[in-house]
């Protein structure tokens, strides 16, 4: 055979090497000849399933060679390697059958006339035989105390948002739930009343993680079975007998957050984690991919990321066409029809299958010629057959050295019946007619007569607690650990840390300038040295440590690896070295924010999935937490977690140069609107000191709170002050305290008057850096204007203000009682003069207690885009500066009848206020 001299431009584009030497052509040859012949004697499929076969014998030999993207469209594992199924399928089909029949009359009793408070038929309906599978013989419970090491976990189950009428449906049966409940489904002012969808905090006996946020499930799901690893690498919890498992839809995986950390899972070989992805083809409105085969799109990414690849398409009664198709025409149909094409065959008739799938070749014609129309019809998907799921759960859990997906082929309303089944409106469909409801009923073969279906109100079915049923649900549960889910808390209080740790603080600085963000770190790093609670500590950092100062942990403390450290680091030589290791305590998380809250939701409910209490601290970028991770933020609260975020670089003016992107002036009020977050804007090292001391106390001591908090820190470096003295600590966890009243300042009240005198006095409010800038307002009122001021600072305008709502609630609900007056009501009660609030955030930060003080209320704030400027010229461009705190002051004085008006256009012609770009005239406070 002549030489094929157009092989040399032949390109490889698939990772395999093209340009290493041939040491032997004449084997080459040899080979290429083969596969030529084959080819053309055989065809193209011959040769296609001989080169396949040849890829499958060189992995098994450790061969390496890069594995496919993307397999046909038929099931990973074929009928011969199908293990033997251990249970008893009638049965189960039975539990199914009745946890179907229950979900879908919740969700349509639910939607009577007089409630209509919405609920999701067709997920379930789709997934049962997904979770029942699980439920019946995988999903590990947390009832193995002793019986297996590593066991009492139990395995962590992410559940699909939209399928929880299931799950409640399985839950009544067990008993767990009663009828009276599934009847308050949706409706939880009712005693016992369930929530729409898993949420810890509403049924914290019941549900584990939040998940119907949709594209939160995947990323948290791979961030848990991560600080697994890391509990039982750092030997402080044996978690290696727990997996994750979490259930997710097709449509879902659009989501950013849900395939933005598969490399993760991959490169850390997290064996524990499952993702099982119903591909029921449909989103909310319409097709996943109408055009394309989303299963295929999938294999193809989640192969790439690394991760082990399980197909389960067809059912078993697939399996005999297979096993005709020798010449591969029936795989070749199956891979290029697209997923809005299969949606339709799902609706249609047998004929029309016949017609339109089969008719288009006579092999295919041929092979279905001995069943009727009827066969076809009912031909199924393999994420409605037990046994092919079952073979797929199993060898997904024997799979070792990466993260297993499960590829499940579905159809959305399965059951339901024609009207509901495939249908792009399945998803907003609530009730079932009569009509509907008989159907449905026949099609799950129920003894439920016509009688029963007649009225409004459609009954539940519970076979009796003493049936086969009931009996095999309860058996498989006991065995495998308890019913599901479950949240379970075992964790007892930590010892509080010696009040020694936090005295360094309180001391001050001296004349040093130190950053209230190198105080905290100052204080972390003290605090992880502690026996009491020092290896409960987690730090979470993004990237850019050595911003934060946290460059220093790298040596003692470590940053975690499950590979440890294999190369010796480029700056290995000094004293602050980059060290990795398989027990360090540091997840660095690199350029990921949504990792790292990933990683600090699974820490921070730890105490609750693994009766380990973890202290998760956070460290990161102001600007890129609340606006850019909110919603796992409000995740975190539903899921009962405790731990510190902290907003480094915090305010509009303090990350100077940066500019509009970084500058953050709101997340104070983003921190506002999340119930379970409890947020401080210290301004001194010893408030950080106190406020840490309690909260530690509050998440982790005897309180045992189910808060987390948020504190805001900067990176100016100021002198820290010590702390004053006589200062009850209790007003700083309150939220504000008076810092400097006026008669201390050097030299006394203005005019040398004495206290109590009528002149002219003002009250100057502000929280972080800002106290800076009302400090050196206070000099200048004193030294310029005669103007008396004091200065409060406020450590939490939000508390301020939940204190002041608390109140309001009490005094709404206890009319005949004395009033409850709010706290900054009280401490500023009888305080002479107008109140100004100033803060490097935007007004409405300070503005959320407006209206519980008592006085005049001004507040000045950073309201726009950041700007990239040096610190001076932008408190000059917000006009937060210490001379506007002075106009705004000599203003509000103006309005009470204590100064004239033209002391305030004096001094705004002094400080040059209206010109923008005068920053000249400013005071460098700090």
């Amino acid at each position: 055979m002549a030489q094929d001299t157009t092989r040399k431009f032949s390109v490889i584009t698939d990772g395999l090497p093209s340009q290493l030497p041939d040491i032997d052509p004449s084997e080459t040859n040899e080979w290429l000849e083969s596969l030529d012949a084959v080819i053309e004697e055989s065809g193209r499929g011959r040769a296609r399933f001989l080169m396949l076969k040849l890829l499958e014998r060189a992995r098994e030999k450790a061969v390496g060679v890069p594995g496919l993207t993307s397999t046909d469209y038929i099931n990973t594992i074929p009928p011969e390697r199908e293990p033997w199924f251990p249970g008893d399928e009638h049965v189960e089909r039975r539990i199914r059958a009745y946890i179907r029949w229950n979900a879908a009359i919740m969700v349509s009793r639910a939607n009577r006339p007089e409630f209509n408070v919405g609920g999701h038929i067709a997920t379930y309906a789709s997934s049962a035989s997904l979770y029942e599978v699980g439920f019946n013989h995988f999903f590990r419970g947390k009832d193995h105390l002793s019986s297996s090491p590593g066991s009492d976990s139990g395995d962590q189950i992410f559940i699909q948002g939209h399928a929880s009428p299931g799950i409640y449906a399985r839950a009544f049966l067990e008993g767990r739930l009663t009828e009276k409940q599934l009847d308050a489904f949706r409706r939880e002012s009712e005693s016992g009343g369930l929530s729409s969808y898993p949420h810890p905090r509403l049924m914290p006996d019941f549900w584990e993680f939040p998940t119907v946020s949709m594209g939160l499930g995947p990323i948290d799901a791979i961030y848990q079975a991560r600080f697994n690893r890391y509990l039982l690498n750092r030997q402080i919890k044996d978690t290696s007998n727990s997996r994750v498992w979490a259930f997710l839809g097709d449509g879902e995986m659009d989501e950013p957050e849900s395939i933005g950390a598969l490399g993760v899972a991959a490169r850390e070989e997290l064996d524990n984690l499952i993702f099982v992805v119903n591909c029921n083809l449909q989103r909310l409105d319409g097709p996943v991919r109408g055009n394309g085969k989303i299963m295929q799109e999938l294999e193809s990414l989640f192969r790439g990321a690394g991760w082990n690849v399980i197909k389960v398409v067809w059912g078993r009664d697939w399996d005999p066409l297979l096993a005709k198709d020798t010449d591969g025409v029936l795989v070749h149909r199956m891979n290029t029809t697209p997923d809005g094409q299969f949606q339709t065959y799902t609706t249609s008739s047998g004929e029309y299958i016949r017609e339109h799938f089969f008719g288009a070749d006579a092999r295919l014609r041929r092979m279905v010629a001995d069943l009727a129309d009827d066969d076809l019809r009912k031909l199924s998907r393999g994420g409605h057959d037990y046994r092919k799921l079952y073979a797929a759960y199993k060898a997904a859990t024997e799979h070792t050295g990466q993260p297993t997906v499960i590829l499940a082929h579905t159809i959305k309303g399965w059951t339901l019946g024609k009207d509901f089944e495939a249908r792009n409106a399945t998803h907003q469909m609530k009730k079932l007619t009569k009509a509907e409801l008989k159907e449905f009923r026949d099609r799950l073969y129920l003894e439920i007569p016509d009688s029963a279906l007649a009225g409004d109100l459609p009954p539940y079915y519970h076979p009796g607690p003493d049936s086969e049923e009931i009996q095999y649900m309860r058996e498989r549960r006991a065995s495998l650990g308890g019913s599901m889910p479950r949240r379970v808390v075992r964790a007892k209080p930590l010892t509080q840390p010696p009040a020694k740790i936090f005295d360094e603080l309180r001391k001050g600085s001296g004349k040093q300038p130190v950053a209230t963000t190198m105080a905290f770190v100052r204080l972390l790093k003290d605090l992880m040295k502690t026996k009491e609670m020092g290896a409960r500590f987690v730090p979470v950092i993004p990237d850019e440590a050595r911003t934060f100062g946290m460059d220093a942990m790298f040596p003692t403390a470590k940053i975690y690896s499950p590979h440890g450290q294999r190369y010796e680091a480029v700056d290995r030589e000094l004293l602050l070295s980059y060290q990795e290791s398989e027990s360090g305590q540091m997840l660095h998380e690199g350029i990921s924010e949504a990792g790292s809250m990933g990683s600090v939701i699974a820490a921070a409910t730890s105490y609750s999935t693994h009766a380990q209490y973890m202290i998760p601290v956070y460290v990161f970028y102001s600007m890129f937490g609340f606006q850019r991770t909110g919603d796992q933020m409000w995740a975190l609260g539903d899921q009962l977690g405790r731990g510190f975020l902290l907003g480094a670089t915090a305010g509009r003016t303090t990350l100077n140069g940066e500019g509009l992107q970084h500058q953050d002036g709101h997340s104070l009020l983003l921190a506002s609107t999340n119930p379970a977050c409890v947020a401080y804007d210290p301004a001194f090292a010893f408030e950080v000191s106190h406020i840490v001391r309690d909260a530690l106390d509050r998440m982790y001591g005897e309180r045992d709170e189910n808060v987390f908090y948020y504190l805001t820190v900067y990176n100016e470096p100021v002198p820290q002050p010590a702390e004053p003295a006589g200062l009850d600590p209790a007003q700083i966890i309150a939220g504000m305290y008076r810092f400097r009243p006026a008669e201390e300042l050097v030299g006394g009240l203005p005019n040398g008057g004495a206290e109590g005198d009528s002149g002219p006095r003002a009250q100057l409010l502000a929280s972080g850096t800002s106290i800076h800038w009302a400090l050196a307002a206070q000099e200048i009122l004193a030294a310029d204007f005669g103007v008396a001021a004091d200065v409060w600072s406020v450590t939490s305008w939000n508390e301020l203000r939940r204190e002041a709502l608390d109140c309001e609630r009490a005094n709404l609900l206890n009319p005949e009682a004395d009033d409850a007056v709010p706290y900054v009501t009280r401490i500023l009660d009888g305080a002479p003069g107008p109140v100004v609030a100033v803060s490097d955030w935007m007004r409405a930060v300070p503005d959320q207690i407006s209206r519980w003080v008592p006085q005049a209320f001004t507040s000045l704030g950073t309201d726009g885009y950041g700007r990239s400027d040096t610190r001076l010229a932008l408190r000059r461009h917000f006009k937060v500066d210490a001379e506007s705190v002075v106009v705004a002051a000599l203003e509000s004085l103006v309005r009470a009848g204590e100064v004239k008006a033209s002391l305030v256009e004096d001094a705004i012609r002094r400080f040059g206020l209206r010109d923008d770009d005068d920053a000249v005239g400013g005071t460098d406070a700090g």
